[in-house]
């Protein structure tokens, strides 16, 4: 009576089992017709990014660092100097006046580093400058690990080449803790800013952050990195 109580659940049993599968098959091939296109076709932009970074991680860890390491004799690799984070920040002032002029720049900001900025308010009223405490100033974005590179990318081999009159950058623009602020007159140089939707002339300064101790090793790395710095005449 047992064996065949137990023949009787396995037949039971099979055809739910045998069920299954053709339903699994049958979802798999309906999720493939409806949105089987949309996986390989969604991270088409990110992919271009991290071509690009890849590009300037592997320049760094296979040509930068066995330079600088040889150069400042250093035995450690940790001891190199390699880059922190890039901060790109952006006044405007006329926004006490008019809180409207910030979305502009916010919009301009998030297309540069594909990153949204955060809005920078006033710390204390200045009546002469007619700014109340809390007003929004600016706007500015902290760039780190793969959009850190790829603005660095962007930064040394697109967007600076376009300057008018172009004779490289300030060697000398250094705080004296291995950090370098770039002034930019415009946002033009960025070919991500549409020339027809800019309704005002925005500059904006650029801070590269590095883990050197002294000048002299993050203007080498910066150098080594592609930085078109200024040659003395």
């Amino acid at each position: 009576m047992a064996d065949e109580k137990s023949e009787k659940k396995q037949k039971s049993a099979a055809p739910a089992q045998g069920g299954g599968k053709p339903q699994g098959k049958k979802a798999k091939s309906a999720q493939e017709e409806v949105g089987g296109e949309q996986p390989s076709g969604k991270p088409s932009r990110p992919k271009a990014n991290n071509r690009s970074t890849a590009r300037m991680r592997e320049k760094y860890y296979k040509e930068v660092l066995p330079a600088l390491m040889k150069e400042f004799s250093l035995e450690n690799t940790m001891a190199a100097p390699k880059l922190e984070k890039i901060v790109v920040n952006m006044g405007v002032g006329e926004a006490t006046q008019n809180a409207k002029l910030i979305d502009p720049a916010v919009t301009e900001i998030t297309q540069i580093a594909g990153q949204k900025p955060i809005v920078t308010k006033a710390k204390k009223s200045i009546a002469q400058f007619k700014v109340r405490e809390g007003n929004p100033i600016g706007v500015m974005v902290t760039l780190r690990g793969d959009r850190m590179y790829e603005f660095f990318d962007r930064l040394v081999n697109i967007a600076l080449p376009r300057v008018r009159d172009f004779r490289g950058v300030p060697t000398k623009s250094f705080d004296g803790r291995g950090n370098f602020t770039l002034g930019v007159r415009d946002q033009l140089i960025f070919p991500e800013i549409d020339y027809s939707k800019v309704e005002k002339m925005k500059g904006m300064n650029i801070t590269i952050v590095t883990t050197a101790g002294n000048d002299d090793q993050a203007r080498a790395l910066l150098k080594h990195m592609g930085m078109p710095f200024r040659t003395a005449q």
